[in-house]
């Protein structure tokens, strides 16, 4: 006897369903049907689940899970697919889901909690977030929140929300919708990031400090030819950060990498490392730049200061130019709207009035024979308050760091600086710049290793 045109209907727990689908098979006299077709072992179901803790779990686990579930076809699923087949059947049977992550927010008024273990990339376990939720709690794109989800009904493609439970650590009875960060107060940087530190790690950071010194919200530029030591720089002075300002939110994002640069990040800097590799798409460069941004702005509208890593600069615009598949195309084949969203991205940097700060320092690449790369690096030219030029002809000699000191500064770095260590710096430099560029980098770097601070050589001076 043929039954696949009857249907079931049940909302409530799968025992239910089973024993409905019993019933009917006794009522047409099927006396011997295999009852693993309705019945399963009995498994332990938690009252709660974390669903973070839940997404680290393996594939071949997830598997396993699956397969003590009756009914559950996942043969051929994705892991995300699997996780979101696995969270529905716990919801049915009345699992609370405990989720928290990141908001984003889409073009239809609606927001997707995101993963930040995963850089916030889509995924088909993510989890809805309504408008009613959105417009109560004031929540936006870039908030870390944590909440309570159901399964999906008949037509959403998400698991959605229940309930919100708290927004950035407070929960949501207490929670205040803060200062939006566009209406923040923007001053010049007046607060300085040390970068020193004992060991020959710490020496390139320390001729950083020197000469371009880092102040808390400032717009900083690391411009460099390619293989010119920018990546390596930029983990260094991640480090010194670490080490000198525990209490700052360091955050590093790579955009287009290289996967083993990814991990390299995330094993010696331990701080927050977002990025995108070099096969995923423009629009996920662009995604995962702009979800980064949000959440340095909501933790600044906190208070907090806020340290952002990009390597690099010019990537970020060639993926929202790739990405832009309308409008015109300037000099270059460069997008003006492309070029717009990346400087929107790097103007974001200020010291704020009100407290906190937002501090990005950028990588920009130069002298790479490609037009459109000269047009990037010509449209941030003079946007920033620091700059850092790496020069190819001390890099090819395998001077390191390849720092081109005269072209290399900070401006109103007196307001970073104490007076009496500005005058020295400023003589420091000017004995500098009365040798060639590559003799100076090598007598400064000399100084350095026979020291053990800055304020060492400052008082003893070069030799």
């Amino acid at each position: 006897m043929l039954i696949a045109d009857v249907v079931f209907w049940n909302e409530g727990p799968l025992t239910g369903l089973r024993a409905q689908i019993a019933r009917f098979l006794e009522s047409q006299g099927v006396t011997t049907v295999d009852q693993a077709l309705i019945q399963a072992k009995p498994i332990s179901l938690p009252t709660c689940l974390d669903v973070n803790e839940f997404r680290k779990k393996t594939l071949a686990q997830l598997h396993d899970m699956a397969d003590a579930i009756a009914g559950l076809q996942v043969a051929h699923a994705t892991k995300s697919q699997l996780v979101y087949e696995l969270l529905q059947f716990y919801s049915r049977e009345g699992v609370e889901l405990i989720c928290e992550g990141v908001l984003e927010l889409g073009k239809e008024n609606f927001g997707m909690l995101r993963d930040p273990v995963r850089s916030f990339r889509s995924s088909q376990d993510d989890i809805h977030v309504p408008l009613n939720f959105l417009r109560e709690y004031g929540l936006q794109s870039g908030h870390r929140i944590k909440l309570s989800a159901r399964c999906s009904k008949e037509r959403d493609k998400f698991i959605t929300t229940a309930e919100i439970l708290e927004a950035e650590g407070i929960p949501v009875a207490d929670w205040k919708v803060p200062t939006d960060f566009d209406k923040l107060t923007p001053l010049f940087p007046d607060r300085r990031v040390y970068l020193e530190g004992n060991g020959p790690d710490f020496l390139s950071v320390r001729l950083v400090d020197l000469i371009a010194p880092l102040g808390l919200g400032q717009r900083a530029l690391i411009v460099a030819p390619p293989r010119g030591g920018k990546t390596i720089l930029l983990k260094q002075i991640a480090k010194a950060i670490r080490v000198n300002h525990p209490k700052a939110e360091l955050i590093v994002l790579l955009l287009d990498e290289r996967p083993e640069e990814v991990t390299d990040f995330e094993e010696t800097v331990g701080c927050t490392v977002y990025a995108s590799t070099f096969d995923e798409s423009p629009r996920r460069h662009a995604q995962v730049a702009d979800i980064v941004l949000d959440r340095a702005k909501r933790l600044v509208e906190q208070g907090k200061d806020v340290i952002l890593l990009l390597d690099s600069l010019t990537r970020l615009a060639r993926g929202h130019n790739a990405a832009n598949q309308s409008g015109p195309i300037g000099s270059g084949g460069v997008s003006p709207v492309a070029l717009q969203k990346s400087r929107k991205f790097f103007g974001a940097a200020r010291n704020v009035e009100e407290g906190g700060s937002l501090t990005i320092l950028a990588t920009a690449l130069i002298e790479t024979e490609s037009r459109m790369d000269d047009v990037i690096f010509e449209e941030f030219k003079g946007t920033g308050n620091m700059e850092i030029r790496l020069d190819r002809d001390l890099a090819e000699r395998r001077v390191y760091p390849a720092i081109h000191i005269p072209q290399s500064g900070t401006r109103n770095d007196d307001r970073l600086y104490h007076p009496d260590e500005f005058s020295k710096v400023l003589d420091i430099r000017r004995q500098l710049a009365q040798l060639p560029y590559g003799e100076a980098v090598e007598t400064l770097m000399k100084n350095l290793k026979a020291t053990q601070n800055n304020a060492e050589l400052l008082l003893r001076g070069i030799r």
